[in-house]
């Protein structure tokens, strides 16, 4: 069953794990964290979409930059480091000033590490079980977004509201991660390029980059268009009247249908098609904002929980291979890096317009719009599937 699965990527899996145990914690508590404190839904989209936006520029440069040494560990090593000591300063402050630096230094320690994690991943699997890798390192990954809202879960049973201290819980796994990072190994690369810290030059991955790698990441902008942060749905939840308990209970929920579905259906991609993998999760997605958006139920917003998983697990994993299979081996991480960093500026626009829609309309207009452009995309994503076949 996992005759594929090397070292390197049990290691890289295992260290996801215990970064995401350490920040998946916080992830549900921090929307939770900053309404308490006196923000709106707008300042939260915005916090979080101008974040990703400082992280999508780190995800462009350093995936280039990546590419340029064909390093992968010391920028995996410094990423992970940025975030696991700055992650439990949010809790400590009430400016948004400061908020926002460390919530942007978190980000930019994800943006390091994140083409060359996969470009690394990608590199210890042949093409045709690519999404099979992939998928094993999310199912892995997930595992520690359960585990992490678990542990703030029942700190939270006991302790209600007291956030604070679940800041400073997560340095013990995330220091956990950052050591396994030292026992990683890369393999010595034939492939030769010309080494550049250029700004401009690591920025224009699109100048060199096939028609085909393009055509398909246009698709995946509009989508991320639709595409807010997750938080939106933590407080959709909360809405409903639930305790912040259950709302982490949903969150986790949603992780574990991730999981433990991620691994079989990128087995399923590499053997019955990875675009049809990728449709399936945008049905899904469709569907299930639609049940966000017009019923507060709580049957219901479970099952929301639930589709939501499954739209993760059938295209998170997929959609990276399917981006690295129109590009050459050279460009690895800079696929990847180009993909997220340039994702994370549609994010910005997304969250900031989730939230204005949110407070001016409320949810059920927010959800709507969101499943509309996702119909939309899947309509284009079905027909380039057809004049690509």
């Amino acid at each position: 069953m996992f005759k594929h699965i090397t070292r390197t990527v049990w290691l890289l899996s295992l260290v996801s794990l215990l970064n995401d145990f350490s920040s998946e914690m916080l992830y549900p508590v921090i929307p939770l964290y900053l309404k308490q404190i006196g923000y709106t839904t707008i300042i939260i989209g915005l916090l979080e979409g101008v974040a990703e936006l400082i992280a999508g520029f780190s995800k462009i440069y350093m995936g280039r930059l990546s590419d340029s040494f064909q390093r992968r560990l010391p920028f995996i090593q410094v990423g992970y480091l940025l975030s696991i000591l700055s992650r439990p300063l949010v809790g400590f402050t009430a400016s948004l000033a400061l908020i926002f630096t460390v919530r942007s230094i978190d980000r930019i320690g994800k943006g390091i590490r994140s083409g060359a994690r996969d470009a690394l991943l990608a590199e210890e699997c042949q093409e045709e079980n690519r999404a099979e890798v992939f998928g094993f390192h999310r199912s892995m990954d997930t595992a520690g977004a359960i585990l992490g809202p678990l542990v703030a879960m029942v700190y939270l049973y006991f302790h209600p509201a007291d956030y604070r201290t679940i800041f400073i819980i997560t340095l013990a796994p995330g220091i956990l991660a950052s050591l396994c990072t030292f026992l990683l190994k890369e393999k010595t690369q034939d492939v030769v390029t010309a080494r550049s810290f250029s700004f401009r030059k690591n920025f224009s991955f699109y100048k060199e980059a096939p028609s085909s790698y393009l055509k398909f990441l246009g698709l995946l902008l509009l989508f991320g268009i639709a595409n807010s942060s997750d938080m939106f749905l933590l407080l959709r939840a909360k809405e409903t009247g639930l305790s912040e308990a259950n709302v982490i209970l949903l969150y986790m929920l949603f992780n574990l249908v991730y999981a433990v579905f991620a691994f079989p259906i990128g087995k399923l991609a590499d053997k019955y098609g990875r675009m049809n993998m990728l449709i399936i999760g945008l049905i899904i997605y469709t569907i299930t904002y639609l049940i966000f958006g017009y019923t507060q139920h709580i049957f219901m917003i479970s099952a929301a929980f639930i589709g939501y998983g499954l739209y993760y697990a059938f295209t998170q994993s997929t959609l990276k291979a399917l981006l690295l299979e129109r590009v050459d081996t050279s460009q690895k991480s800079s696929a990847i890096g180009f993909y997220e960093g340039v994702n994370s500026f549609f994010l910005l626009g997304s969250n900031a317009l989730a939230g204005w829609v949110w407070y001016q309309f409320g949810a059920t207009s927010m959800f709507t719009y969101s499943s509309v452009i996702a119909f939309i995309v899947l309509l284009l994503m079905i027909r380039q599937s057809k004049s690509t076949a």
